[in-house]
């Protein structure tokens, strides 16, 4: 048995159908999910990840199954080879990623990267945040949430300003990273939303996200409310 096999045989006996269930109706489109909890794929990549051989298993390409693909993520994350080599398996994987929460996951499990080179990975993302593929470039903006600091928040507020995207993970990523810049800037997010060149959509969306965080006050909340574009 490969590496991959024996990995598939050990996700199938913790298959969950019911969670199966559950998680398929928040990836639609997502056909091949077995039902295996993200903490416990997150024991698994842990376990891998020391492993000799986890570099097999993430170059592996006759995966079958969702949470395979979100494994070898995860692996890729949690590997302690030096940011280079990190880096070239991230290059390889981004164009795999087909749903967002795969995407999403890997993102958060690269924090260990960005801690190793800060600089080095932001270059690496610009290309991605230029993107026309959807999940390419929701892998960029989703990245960006590591760089919403005193640093990086005028850099990532001008980005808003630029991005023009009609996919639907793509917008959404653009919210999302909108509303915690707000959480964690709020006067300067304040600021751009008044005169920010989103797409109307894009915009609301942002007003929507920010508007549904507990860490923003009610006061600021009937603010934004007043601000959707209609």
């Amino acid at each position: 048995m490969t590496i991959t096999e024996n990995i598939r045989k050990e996700l199938q006996a913790l298959v969950d159908s019911k969670y199966q269930e559950f998680h398929s109706a928040l990836v639609p489109g997502t056909e091949n999910i077995l039902g295996v909890r993200i903490p416990q794929l997150r024991v698994m990549a842990k376990e891998i990840a020391k492993r000799d051989d986890w570099r097999i298993f993430v170059e592996a390409t006759d995966t079958k199954f969702y949470e395979e693909a979100m494994l070898q993520g995860m692996v890729i994350g949690r590997s302690k080879t030096a940011l280079d080599e990190q880096m070239k398996y991230v290059e390889r994987f981004v164009p795999r990623i087909d749903n967002w929460a795969v995407c999403d996951i890997f993102c958060g499990e690269l924090k260990t990267a960005v801690k190793k080179g800060k600089e080095t990975v932001w270059q690496f993302i610009q290309p991605y945040l230029k993107s026309t593929q959807e999940f390419e470039i929701r892998f960029g903006i989703v990245m960006l949430l590591h760089y919403i600091d005193e640093g990086h928040i005028d850099l990532l507020l001008k980005y808003a300003d630029s991005f023009c995207h009609d996919a639907y993970y793509a917008r959404m990523a653009m919210a999302w990273m909108i509303s915690i810049c707000f959480v964690k800037f709020p006067e300067k997010t304040m600021e751009y939303l008044k005169h920010s060149k989103l797409d109307n959509w894009t915009y609301n969306k942002s007003l929507q996200k920010t508007i549904e965080s507990l860490r923003v006050d009610k006061r600021t909340k009937d603010v934004l409310r007043s601000m959707k574009r209609r």
